[in-house]
């Protein structure tokens, strides 16, 4: 479907027409497995998770489809106002806000907690996606404008870091270098930063808080304290091995319904989810999810302007990392970290940002051959 230039004639129905419907509707079935998981985790209740979920989810909707709706240009204008609202809140957060398990990462509204490190995943693909765009192939190469836009990935991730988030900050790190790929940033930039990388573990241990430690080395070996530290990850292996290839049916996974599963609802989703549904459930939401990556990816490649590619392109890594990461930690092939599955974790600052994330490549598929000036 051809893209549209906006301009003041054009009605809003004719804008909605070319929605990706499609995509749309992959999302409302990922969510709606999702809501089905918190209704299971609740022992059959919609209280106190899946409800909260279904409202934020039809908020979210709402906000994708207005998202979309916007001309791609006024994102590209607002990318870099996002960026440093972003910058704002998680000073915020480290001055006062909400402590949660250990960690200082929310800010306390009253009606929700917002967690600003979730708002900053989005804002710096923008702020990168415009800062490329306006510079030429040959600038790219060029260690001193790849400088700024180092800044704009370690500067968030330094704030990140303090909460401490160090999932977080992985995940942006990881989400950045994929726009800087895309960009033409030289092969020997990436080198060196995985070589770097490696040889600063050591380093990095030191300064590991004593809970982070303890989930590597739980990590290493998981049966050495599996009633404290391994209890988790233990627990995961029994539920995921439990459900054996067809599952156990919903509602009827034992490890879940007796509480010996924790953080059920929120990244042990996957876990309550394979136990009832089994191997085939299992790969049945992995390929959803993959069909949704592919959306990602054709929206990137058919976008005719730098930004949208380039926006498409690092939101969808960002998504797909969440996924692999959640995935590969309750199988215990990663140590644990706070990584939530989109749309099925429960989670409000984490399904709101998920959904305008897709609003913004919905905008980009929408606005693909709009023109957007180098400016």
């Amino acid at each position: 479907m051809r893209g549209i230039e906006i301009q003041s004639d054009i009605k809003l129905g004719q804008k909605i027409l070319y929605i990706n419907w499609g995509l749309v509707a992959l999302i409302t079935i990922i969510a709606c497995i999702g809501f089905s998981c918190l209704y299971s985790a609740a022992g059959g209740s919609l209280s106190p998770w899946a409800t909260p979920q279904i409202v934020r989810f039809m908020m979210g909707m709402c906000g994708m489809l207005v998202v979309a709706l916007i001309d791609i240009r006024f994102w590209y204008k607002m990318a870099y106002p996002c960026f440093a609202l972003g910058m704002v809140l998680l000073v915020v957060v480290e001055a006062m806000g909400h402590v949660g398990m250990g960690a200082q990462r929310w800010i306390n509204l009253g009606f929700m907690k917002l967690q600003p490190s979730e708002v900053m995943k989005i804002a710096v693909v923008m702020a990168l996606a415009r800062y490329f765009h306006a510079v030429s192939v040959d600038d790219v190469r060029r260690i001193t404008f790849l400088i700024p836009a180092a800044l704009i990935v370690l500067a968030p991730v330094g704030l990140v870091l303090l909460q401490p988030d160090l999932g977080t900050s992985l995940m942006i790190i990881m989400a950045g270098l994929s726009v800087f790929f895309v960009a033409g940033a030289p092969l020997w930039m990436f080198i060196s930063g995985i070589v770097g990388t490696v040889a600063s573990v050591p380093v990095a241990w030191h300064f590991l808080h004593d809970y982070q430690k303890k989930r590597v080395m739980t990590f290493l070996d998981p049966e050495s304290d599996p009633l404290g530290a391994g209890y988790h990850i233990t627990q995961s292996k029994i539920a995921l091995g439990s459900g054996g290839m067809e599952g156990k049916g919903f509602l009827e996974g034992t490890q879940s319904r007796l509480n010996f599963l924790p953080e059920k609802q929120t990244d042990f989703i996957f876990t309550l989810f394979a136990e009832e549904w089994g191997f085939v459930g299992g790969v049945v939401l992995l390929a959803l999810f993959a069909l949704v990556f592919i959306y990602c990816g054709v929206i990137a490649l058919r976008c005719r302007h730098d930004f949208g590619r380039l926006l498409a392109l690092g939101l969808m890594v960002n998504f797909s990392l969440y996924v692999f990461i959640n995935i590969a930690m309750v199988m215990g092939l990663i140590p644990v970290v706070g990584a939530p599955l989109p749309l099925i974790s429960y989670g409000g600052t984490a399904m709101l940002s998920v959904m305008l994330g897709f609003g913004l490549i919905m905008s980009c598929s929408i606005y693909k051959d709009s023109k957007i000036p180098r400016l």
